[in-house]
């Protein structure tokens, strides 16, 4: 076996993976690219739900469809696949016993949907007090909301992000706007993945486990950052901007004679190299635009004249003089040229793993770089249940008869 898959930074640890959909499978495939075992629990006959959202789908060999979604690609890589039929009490009994020999949980029930089968922290700790339990839930344990579902789209609204995000009111197209990725479900998941390696060092120094309570909306509100910052400090509510930074100028996209461009300048000394490659530089010298705080007073009236100069040129030619003048500034990629990008390709973010029905399946790679325990992709988003069996043996010593028994019951 290779070296990196044998001493994964989180080799040896077993991570049991009740959750759906993409918050909790987030932070399970993080563990598992880490080196952890992770097993995935699934409803049989179905599994997690996004297996069904799809188009688009893996098409196998023959290039037909093999009902595998890209969303459940996505979120699935280096985990094996177990069926079990939580509702069955044999289903409960083996899911107890699985708990019994793993170190870390991830669910994403409603809160308290686990405890009429027994499979709460509460029991599960009971059996196995060693054990770190990560519940993700869109509004916490605790609190008024507590009962209701969670979802991205709902959360980035009542967290507040939408109210940030999309073109200002008066200015076309205005509105609010979700984020083009399920961004919350996947800050959920890192914010999972670190409460977990959190618990996992305090059991190294007191042997015991504990729950983690990990909601969407404080994770959301927790990500707002600045912005959050802005409203507590300053008092006042910030608006949407479009793609303008509200402390920063100039920090946006500008058309170009070609299409758009960003302009990310961070100091006076970047705006003035900005200035002299717009063939501008007595804008750096301007009071109304030599300073951060000015620039930010005078906005409309700066960035009127940086939209009409940048109009002049493609966006191509402008990327090449303003890096070479080391002023922040690249273009707006559509998905394709994301992935067609040298560096992007250099830097191994798309990979490729053998798949049994597909023959291989690319992917979006890790990207944390660890020098001596580094990411290993072992396992490709698995088959419904491709693993039932193996992990059964391993885990818990069934033999093949058990495993026929339980299959004939449909627990499994």
């Amino acid at each position: 076996m290779d070296q990196s898959i044998r001493q994964g930074a989180l080799s040896g640890l077993r991570v049991l993976d009740l959750s759906r959909v993409l918050a909790g499978p987030w932070a399970s495939q993080l563990l598992a690219d880490l080196g952890a075992d992770v097993v995935k629990v699934e409803r049989p006959r179905g599994g997690d739900d996004t297996r069904a959202w799809g188009p688009p789908w893996l098409a196998d060999v023959d290039g037909e469809p093999t009902g595998e979604s890209a969303y459940f690609l996505s979120a699935n890589r280096n985990k094996r696949s177990v069926t079990i039929d939580i509702a069955h009490p044999d289903g409960q009994a083996l899911i107890r016993q699985l708990a019994g020999k793993a170190d870390i949980v991830i669910e994403n029930f409603k809160v308290g949907g686990l405890a009429r089968y027994g499979l709460d922290y509460a029991s599960l700790s009971a059996i196995n007090e060693r054990l770190i339990y990560c519940s993700i839930t869109g509004f916490g344990q605790t609190g008024p909301y507590a009962a209701r579902a969670g979802y991205d789209f709902l959360i980035q609204g009542m967290g507040g992000l939408m109210s940030l995000t999309g073109r200002p009111d008066g200015s076309p197209g205005a509105g609010p706007v979700k984020v083009g990725v399920a961004l919350t479900d996947v800050m959920t998941g890192l914010y999972s993945t670190v409460a977990i390696l959190a618990a996992l060092a305090h059991r190294e120094r007191s042997g015991r486990g504990q729950h983690i309570d990990l909601a969407l909306l404080d994770v959301q509100i927790a990500s707002l950052a600045n912005q959050a910052a802005n409203y507590l400090i300053g008092g006042d509510v910030p608006g949407r901007m479009g793609n303008a930074h509200p402390n920063i100028v100039p920090y946006q996209d500008f058309p170009t004679a070609d299409g758009y461009m960003i302009v990310a300048v961070g100091n006076d000394a970047q705006f003035k190299s900005l200035c002299e490659a717009f063939g501008r530089p007595q804008w750096a010298r301007d009071d109304r635009f030599g300073s951060n705080p000015q620039r930010v007073r005078h906005r409309d009236e700066l960035v009127t004249l940086l939209r009409e100069v940048a109009a002049t040129r493609t966006t191509a030619d402008w990327v090449r003089t303003l890096e070479a003048r080391g002023v922040p500034c690249g273009p707006i990629n559509r998905m394709d040229e994301v992935f067609a990008d040298p560096h992007v390709q250099f830097r191994g973010m798309r990979i490729e793993m053998a798949h049994p029905e597909a023959g291989s399946v690319p992917l979006v790679a890790n990207p944390i770089r660890l020098s001596d325990t580094p990411v290993s992709y072992r396992h490709a988003p698995p088959m419904l249940g491709e693993h039932t069996d193996s992990v059964l043996d391993e885990w818990l010593a069934l033999g093949a008869e058990q495993i026929v028994a339980l299959r004939d019951k449909r627990v499994v």
